[in-house]
């Protein structure tokens, strides 16, 4: 590992040194520590057409809990019997994940999520009048009273409380202030969530909805983004850079129409570019990904970010030169080592876009040779094998080609 006067290169990831300059990192103001609040149980499986079951949400809770999530949603016990079995089930397993239940601002949800033996709830509730209104055609003024009612019967009943007020970032600010400050002071708040619920926020105004909910509230802040124009990632960074404590993520970005935040860029970004260590083990990363999928039936890039199947298969025959050249120093060529976050090592493929030292590593690979106008030649007929067939070549199909010339 280099010392800590260069967090930006170590022996397993390789950012920018500008990340860290003073004048860069000034206004910033990163957490002591982070926590990862996962969702993935509730709101991952709010993404239509996904379905666990007890046993598998009993299954994903281990893996997180063994990666190391600090806090595990285990779901909305009030959704069905089999949500609620589930969230039992999760809360008496003895881990280490603090788990938390998701409740409607209603006092027979609070209860049903005593009765699963959580240690804290998550409590949702409008704060946009306009969605209040059109959307549930409430008065304001009766989730007002919802909501001070039930976060009061939580925390009398030793319930953590997060208090979740959906879609603030579409809410007028003084009206979505003047609320929260009801809640907190008649009510109970232990924390508030900043709920961007269309992901509709944009990265420059992270920091206003963070600085303006605390110096009116006083009380911690998570993050709860959504990924509707792809900003999730970032705008949680910039919320942490402004202090927040913890973050609500799914697995592999899983949730309501495009998705949540997604907890491995998430955690690999303020790894490798903040130099902010939460404690959980990446190397678990690809393995729950792609296990939580596997159970979603849910299909994803295959260049999707750290986890994503063919990330370390390098075609470009420029890139396969320069893995070929640096050998056991792979940060040279990656932002970091695939076994950081649990991928297997790179792997040259073939195809359109190979060069002539993929055709030599292939030639070693099948203990052939061939000079370097041998070489060049099969690399012709990879390319237009290549193309005839859309996709990249096997191993049968390259030996083929390679006997063509040798």
């Amino acid at each position: 590992m280099s010392s800590s006067t260069t967090p930006w290169i170590t022996d397993v990831w390789f950012s920018s040194p500008w990340n860290y300059l003073p004048e860069a990192t000034g206004s910033m103001n990163l957490p002591a520590s982070l926590k990862v609040h996962d969702v993935t149980l509730r709101d991952g499986e709010q993404q239509a057409g996904v379905e666990f079951t007890a046993d598998e949400k009993l299954k994903i809770a281990e893996l997180l809990n063994n990666a190391g999530i600090h806090r595990i949603e285990a779901g909305l016990p009030a959704v069905s019997p089999a949500d609620t079995e589930a969230v039992r089930r999760i809360a008496s397993a003895g881990f280490d994940s603090e788990i938390y239940a998701f409740a409607r601002c209603m006092v027979d949800d609070i209860k049903l999520a005593l009765d699963c033996g959580v240690s804290g709830v998550v409590m949702e509730v409008p704060s946009s009048h306009h969605l209040i209104q059109k959307g549930y055609r409430w008065p304001v003024q009766k989730a007002l009273d919802a909501s001070v009612e039930a976060t009061s019967f939580a925390h009398e009943h030793g319930l953590k409380v997060t208090f979740f007020p959906i879609d603030a970032t579409r809410a007028d600010i003084a009206e979505y202030l003047d609320m929260m400050e009801t809640v907190a002071t008649d009510g109970h708040v232990d924390a508030v969530a900043l709920v961007d619920t269309f992901g509709v926020l944009s990265p420059h105004a992270v920091s206003y909805f963070v600085r303006q909910t605390r110096e009116r509230l006083g009380v911690p802040m998570e993050t709860h983004f959504h990924m509707d124009f792809g900003m999730g990632v970032a705008n949680t960074i910039l919320a942490v850079a402004e202090g927040v404590e913890v973050i609500q993520t799914t697995v592999t970005g899983l949730g309501e129409r495009s998705g949540n935040t997604p907890t491995e860029e998430t955690i690999m970004a303020l790894l490798t570019m903040y130099g902010l260590d939460t404690g959980i083990s990446t190397e678990h990363f690809t393995d729950i990904s792609r296990q939580v999928l596997e159970m979603a039936d849910v299909a994803q890039p295959s260049n999707r970010p750290v986890v994503g199947e063919r990330l370390y298969s390098v075609e470009s025959g420029i890139i396969a030169t320069w893995v070929r050249n640096v050998g056991e120093e792979l940060v040279e060529v990656f932002p970091f080592r695939p076994e950081l976050v649990g991928q297997t090592a790179p792997e040259i493929v073939l195809g359109k876009g190979s060069g002539v030292d993929s055709i030599h590593v292939w030639l070693e690979r099948n203990e052939m040779s061939a000079d370097e106008d041998e070489a060049l030649e099969i690399l012709g007929i990879v390319k237009a094998k290549s193309l005839q067939k859309k996709g990249l070549l096997n191993n049968d199909e390259f030996v083929e080609c390679a006997r063509k010339v040798i």
